[in-house]
């Protein structure tokens, strides 16, 4: 007997920011440190400025983003940086979650989440891509 998913709704913003916290939760206690006050927002796109500054057309492309100045460019003696921020996209998460299909919702908003904090810390994508590979 198969399940009906005729009862099921699609994980909410607030479902994702509950599991975006439960894997910044599960971070090394030194990646956490590191990562200091950078705040968690979910949204479900891009916005169309973010996007058009970025060059992407289809919002379903962008799944995350860091927002700020990264730890390795602040000025401890000049003026406060804006908050730095990490915003995960619910939809195209959800859209790749779905396409995959062989890996946990969780899975990847705890993928993203680490992609944007590596920004955050001041890691290029290359980086992060090598630092990722060598998890595997």
């Amino acid at each position: 007997m198969t399940t009906p998913w005729t009862d099921q709704l699609a994980p909410s913003l607030d479902d994702f920011a509950r599991l975006a916290e439960e894997a910044f939760a599960g971070l090394p206690d030194l990646f956490r440190q590191a990562a200091g006050e950078v705040v968690i927002r979910i949204d479900d796109f891009a916005d169309e400025e973010t996007l058009r500054d970025l060059e992407i057309e289809d919002p379903f492309e962008l799944t995350g983003l860091y927002s700020g100045v990264h730890i390795g460019e602040r000025d401890a003696m000049g003026p406060a940086p804006e908050p730095s921020r990490v915003f995960l996209y619910r939809r195209p998460i959800l859209d790749e979650w779905c396409e995959r299909g062989d890996v946990g919702l969780a899975e990847i908003i705890a993928h993203v989440l680490i992609h944007e904090i590596g920004h955050h810390l001041g890691l290029d994508d290359d980086q992060i891509h090598a630092i990722e590979d060598d998890d595997d």
